[in-house]
Parts: structure tokens; sequence; C-alpha cells
């Protein structure tokens, strides 16, 4: 997003298009439609002076919107709508899920089995650095379920009990991640490299600690933000990813047999633990998770939608399914944190 002064009041509607929420009681998601009615493959371009003006004057304020009927359907034509507005799509560095690219700058989204859900997040707030723009598009809708819920992260750092955010908030958080033994992600696909010297080259540009052990896996360590402001609306926003890295998050099976094999809880796959090193409260992250859920909001995918978030301002995840379905993903408008060093 430009840092221009940010104005909250309402903007008028383009003259071809039609803007109003998708959902009962709530403005997130706006959804965008032609107002001449669906338009054939392709026909977007034509309308995309408008569609600009309505993600400067409402992506802002809504958090996301939802482009729907505008005849854009497949990967290079989500390239192409992403691309038009004019900031080079960002590759999936220092992912902590598996995605396969399918063009340049555009992922699948998280390739996690059908009947699992993935909870609430903002992309990559386990780091010092993400996205500002992430787009979706649905190319195959799932038989059923398959949907991607978000949050307003606003609203969820309102709602959060004030002791546990100013706690959370004082204290930073540390994600703590042990690479590949079949568990996690190899630390090769992780950072898109064979080579170890990039690793470490990466790691330091990013103030991430690292190590190597001796089975010769990778293990780092990086203090981030629990809460963050937004660079251009100024307002606060839940900006983390601990409900999702903690062991908590896992089936207590699951978790069980980790903990049964692991000599200290910085060997597991992946955790995380207050900026200090102290363990989190189960019941903080149970308060937390508790949240997010009230505050959630999901529709069904349409093929040829297309949804557009301010990835500080709104949460994602993403809903069980049957069938088959495709959603790819494109990012943009790195914001560093000020945690980092200069570039």
């Amino acid at each position: 997003m430009d840092q221009r002064i940010f104005d909250p009041s309402p903007a008028a509607s383009p003259e071809t298009l039609a803007v109003h929420p998708l959902l009962p009681g709530a403005d997130l998601p706006l959804l965008v439609t032609p107002k001449d009615g669906a338009l054939d493959d392709g026909g977007w371009r034509k309308l995309l002076p408008d569609i600009h003006a309505v993600v400067r004057d409402r992506l802002p304020v809504a958090g996301g919107l939802l482009f729907r009927g505008f005849g854009l359907h497949g990967d290079a034509p989500f390239r192409a709508f992403a691309e038009s507005f004019g900031r080079p799509l960002l590759d999936y560095d220092f992912g902590s899920t598996p995605r396969s690219a399918v063009d340049k700058g555009v992922y699948t989204s998280t390739e996690y089995p059908a009947h699992q859900s993935i909870p609430l997040h903002n992309e990559q707030a386990y780091t010092l650095q993400w996205p500002q723009t992430i787009w979706f598009h649905c190319v195959t809708a799932a038989a059923t379920g398959g949907a991607t819920p978000i949050a307003d992260s606003r609203l969820v750092a309102r709602r959060i009990d004030p002791a546990i955010r100013a706690r959370f908030a004082a204290k930073r958080l540390m994600y703590v991640r042990n690479y590949g033994n079949g568990l996690d992600l190899p630390w090769q696909r992780a950072f898109n490299t064979d080579d170890p010297a990039e690793v470490e080259r990466f790691c330091r540009a990013n103030a991430i600690a690292w190590e190597w052990t001796e089975d010769g896996e990778l293990r780092t360590r990086q203090v981030c933000q629990a809460v963050a402001r937004h660079p251009v609306t100024g307002e606060e926003v839940w900006f983390n990813q601990a409900h999702l890295f903690h062991v908590s998050n896992l089936p207590p099976a699951v978790r069980d047999s980790l903990l049964a094999v692991v000599e200290d809880e910085s060997e597991l796959p992946r955790h995380v633990f207050y900026g200090d090193g102290t363990p989190i409260e189960d019941e903080s992250l149970d308060h937390i998770r508790a949240v997010l859920d009230d505050c959630t909001r999901s529709f069904p995918w349409q093929e040829g939608d297309v949804m557009m978030l301010d990835n500080m301002l709104a949460a994602h995840g993403r809903e069980p399914f049957t069938g088959k379905r495709k959603v790819v993903v494109a990012m943009a408008d790195p914001v560093r944190s000020p945690d980092l060093p200069a570039a």
C-alpha cells in the first residue's frame, strides 16, 4: 500500500461497479461486481481504472474485497490481474507450509490434506517481513466446504482480553522451527535453496538465529511482534501465529506422541514461546482461539472469484472440503518490521 494520508470517509463507487457488503452485518469482505452484469473472459481489463480506484479507497477501510463476475479465470489471468496494480509479486520465502509455484509469483494455497482445517492467520506474521497485500483466486470450487474464512484483525485485537494483549505485546514471541526429519518442511524447501550459505545469509539479513544440528538439520529462532500497527491507517492489529505454531494446536494424540520423543520443547518441529523464552499459557491460547472463532466470517467460493486482502487488516484460513479444489495465491508490497536491520 502507498504511504498516503489515510482518509476513512466512505468513497463513492465508480459508475461501472457495484460495491456492497457480501455478508449481513459485516463490511468484510465488500463484494465488488460489474454493474452491467457478469463479464466475458478478459472483460475485467476494461474496468481496471475503476477497480484500482475501489481498491485504493475501500481496501484500507474494509480490509478485504471480493471481485465476482469479472470474467477472470485461470492462473495466467489471475497473475495479470494482480500485476495490474503495479507492484512486483513476491516469492514465498521462509514459508511455513507446503505450496507449489504455478506461475511466476503465483502459488497454490497451502497443500494440507482436504479433511484438515487451517486456522485463521495473517500471512507470514511469524516473521519480521511480510506481504501487505494478498490475493486469492478460485479456479476450481470444492464440491463441499473449502471456504477461505476471514476475520478483521483490528476487531480481534480489541476483543482479546486486555491483560493478555498487553502481555503478548510487551513480551513478544519467539518462534522455534526444526526443519526436515519428515515432520516440518525441509530447510531446502522453506528457504528455496540447497545452499547452507544462502540460508545463513537470509537468516543474518532477517534477524533469525540459526544452528545446524548434529544430524545436519536446521533449527531457527526468531523473536517477532505479537501486535502491530498498520503503516497506513495507524490501527492496532493482532498480528502473530502463536495459536498456530504452539504445540497445543495439534490433536492431543499427536501432541503427546511428539512430546514423548523430545527432551525439550525447543526440539519440536515448530513451537512458540514468549520472546524471553518462557512458556505461553495454554489458557491464553484457548482464549485467543475463541476470539478468532467469534470473529470469523465465511462464504462459499464461486469459480472466477478473486479476493484481495490487506494482510495486516484481515486474517484468513481454510475450511475442510471434498472433491477437487484449486485456489491460487499471489502476494505483494513487503512490509519490514522496524526491528529488522537496515537493508
